[in-house]
This record gives C-alpha cells, structure tokens and sequence, in this order.
C-alpha cells in the first residue's frame, strides 16, 4: 500500500507531500486499510512507528467527507492520551495534517489554565486530544459533551492503564455514542489490555508489526554494574565523551531527576529537567530547548517516556532501572526513530538485579556488558518485589568494556569463585522499514 491507492482528499496529500511523508509505516500499512472502512482497530507497533498517522489520517479524512462542522462544545473525534507531552506531541502531529481545511484540533491538558480551554471547547472541536484527568474536569463543568462524538482513539493505551486512567476512561467511554469507532493503539500487550479492548471495541481488526515489547532493531544496548553512590560520576563521564549529542536521562523520582540535573549544570553540561513537579511552562521550555539543542542532556521521570518525538536523540540512559520491565522498552524507544540508529546504556545496582534480569527477559537478550562486575542475584527487584527471573543460568563477568564503578557487593564470593564470563547472546535482527 502507499498513500496514492487511499483517495485521500487533496488538501491531506498536500500536507503528507509538505512534510516529506513519502511511504506509509509497517502499522500504517495494516491499520489504515481498516480503519478507513470504519472498523474498529487494536494496533500494536513499537514506540515511533508513526501510529499517529496511523489513525489521524482515517479520522481527518472522514471529517473532510462531511460538510457539517462541529457545534458549539461538541467534539466530533476523541484522542485520549496518557501524559501531556504526548497529547502535544498528538496534536502538533493532526494540526500539520490538517493545515488548510479548516477542521479544529483541540488540546486538553493539565497544568495550564482551564479557562482558554473552555472557550476554545465553546466554537466547537473537530479532533480533540486530551488527558482523561482534564477532560473529566471540563466536562464536569459542562465546557464540552461527548454525545456527538463519531471516532475514540485510545493512545498508548498500556500506559493509560500503568498509570491508572482505566477509572477516567470508565467514566468518559458511557458519555460516547455507543455507534462510533474506536481504535486502541499500544506499545505492548498485557493481559488488560484484551479486557479493555472487549469493553469498548466492536469485533476489532487486531494489527501488529512487531511482538509486543520487542525494542527497534537498531538500538545498542549496553549495562554498566555500578554502585548506586558512583552513578552520578559515571554518568558525567560517559556524557562527556559525546557533549555534542542529545542524550535522554531517566530517573526513577522527582526529586532524583532534579538533584541529577543540578549536578549536571554544576559540571558544565547544558541540561534540563522535566518531571511531575514541574510546571507546564517549565516542561515546555525544557523539551523546546532540548529540540533546538541548546539543552543536550534532558533528566526526566517516566513522564516522558512517552510524548517525546525527537529524532536526534542519540542516547538513553536508565540512570535507575525501572520496576516495571515493559516501561524499559518505552523508555528507549525514545532514541532509533524515523530509521536512525540509537543507543541504551543502562545502570546496574546491587539492588536492581532483579529489575535487570526482568528486562532481558522482556526483551529477549542479555544486555552487553559494558564495565563493572555483575552483582549477585538475589531475585529482589529494586521496588521491594520479586524480581522475574530472566530464563539464564549462571553470571556474567566484565566483557572488558568500559570501567563502569562497579564493585561487588559485600558478602561476595572472592573473584576466583565468581561463575565464568560468557557472551551475552543476542536475537538476529529483523529487518526493519523507517517510518
């Protein structure tokens, strides 16, 4: 398939040909097709394989079938979104495909204020792409309603879940017509998922170009076993030897990502912070200046492991690994985008061998040891839970990469003990098409 064989209404060719979108994605080959019949679609694609266009473009072009507009406070397509970063993203992305035909996209976040919105809402929505907390707000207060809404999309629709919107999407869904299209789009699939999708969407087409978590092909991933005092200066050491480069920092607190940051600013890197303590004003400053690249190191909670679109993002760093193996994969698909090549290195404590051996097993290798000594597994996550186990037996010894501050923890058997080293193997990997 490519965009020509759609009939896609000339103003929607016009901007696929201004923005230089030649040749529709993997998902947007599968999910377009259906979508544009009017079926209800689960689409399942990594991070960045361009699912926006994958239901934006089916949506925009119903619209532009229609000769009636929206009517005051009404919102004739849905997006909801998990985080505010990717609800802009959204709406950047629909508001480029929509220059010059007249239809309203909307946004509806928090942490600015409500007023704006609620005039907006006043003229009428087209396509309005929302966080479930704020929406909830507005229809509260009786700034928009739903009941002539044609098309729901549910975006990232895991981490909705992760982040407990099941409860605003239970109360936003019954405000839809019950005829109206719903596509759900995820990065990966748990088992609530398949409950999410028998609640709210009729006999769906289920596409999928990659198996759920698997990460893009063309990213290097790389462990260093540190202690967790010896992070920060391992990080500024690694940082300086591409200062040129914009790399993406996660921490696992608020707190955390701030006093990193601070620490970053204090040794001369041009950094930024972004985390739920921060206003929207500053989250926007941040990640406008990490675009232009006046900011190169951008330190930040899970807030953004979804929402961030920036193809020159080189590096990701997992300052602290997280608890849950599958944020892991969104968190890295934030480098490799649009075809370009990235790389993940990952730090290690002694108490996060248990999260490390969850996250191979979730993406199906052993990460390359890059300095420092495997710790010893004590089948403890770092959350306090038990960590999965990932499948392998045996440890792995410094493959005589780079010196990554590890030392092994106390109790430790002497070196002369310690299990053999052994290369960490690896998938063959698949062939994969830019998008």
């Amino acid at each position: 398939m490519d965009f020509d064989m759609l009939g896609l209404q000339p103003a929607l060719t016009t901007a696929l040909a201004r923005q230089g979108i030649t040749d529709p994605s993997p998902i947007q080959t599968k999910a377009i097709p259906h979508a544009m019949q009017g079926r209800d679609v689960m689409g399942l694609a990594q991070t960045g394989s361009g699912k926006t266009l994958a239901f934006g473009l089916p949506i925009l072009e119903a619209l532009l079938a229609e000769p009636e507009k929206a009517a005051p406070k009404t919102v004739r397509g849905l997006v909801l979104a998990p985080t505010r970063e990717l609800a802009r993203q959204i709406t950047e992305s629909l508001g480029a495909l929509a220059e010059g035909t007249g239809l309203r996209i909307g946004l509806v976040v928090g942490g600015v204020s409500p007023r704006g919105q609620a005039q907006r809402l006043a003229r009428g929505t087209d396509i309005l792409v929302a966080t479930p907390g704020r929406l909830i707000d507005h229809l509260d207060n009786k700034a928009v309603r739903l009941d002539a809404t044609r098309f729901l999309v549910l975006d990232e629709a895991d981490q909705m879940l992760d982040l407990g919107f099941i409860h605003a999407l239970r109360r936003i869904a019954p405000l839809l017509p019950k005829d109206r299209q719903t596509m759900l789009f995820s990065a990966t699939m748990p088992k609530q998922m398949e409950e999410l999708s028998r609640a709210y969407l009729t006999s769906p087409v289920r596409v999928e170009v990659a198996p759920p978590g698997q990460v893009a092909d063309r990213i290097e991933q790389e462990v260093h076993f540190v202690e967790k005092s010896d992070k920060p200066k391992l990080l500024a050491k690694l940082l300086d030897t591409h200062r040129d480069e914009l790399a993406l920092v996660f921490s696992r607190t608020k707190h955390g990502a701030e006093r990193l940051m601070k620490g970053l600013v204090a040794q001369g890197f041009a950094a930024a912070s972004i985390h739920g303590n921060k206003s929207q004003g500053q989250r926007d400053r941040a990640l406008n200046g990490f675009r232009s690249g006046e900011i190169r190191v951008l330190v930040a909670t899970d807030v953004a492991a979804r929402g961030i679109d920036i193809p020159e993002i080189r590096h990701v760093y997992n300052f602290d690994l997280p608890n849950v193996a599958e944020t892991y994969v969104h968190r890295i698909g934030r480098t490799a985008r649009a075809g370009a090549s990235g790389r993940a290195v990952a730090f290690c404590d002694a108490e996060e061998m248990g999260d490390l051996r969850a996250i191979e097993k979730q993406v199906k290798m052993e990460l390359d040891v890059a300095g420092g000594t495997p710790w010893p597994d004590t089948g403890r996550s770092s959350g306090g839970g038990r960590g999965k186990p990932s499948g392998k037996s045996g440890g792995r010894g410094n493959r005589g990469g780079g010196n990554g501050g590890g030392r092994p923890a106390r109790g430790a058997k002497p070196a002369s003990d310690a299990p053999a080293k052994r290369r960490p193997r690896r998938r063959k990997p698949a062939a994969r098409s830019a998008g």
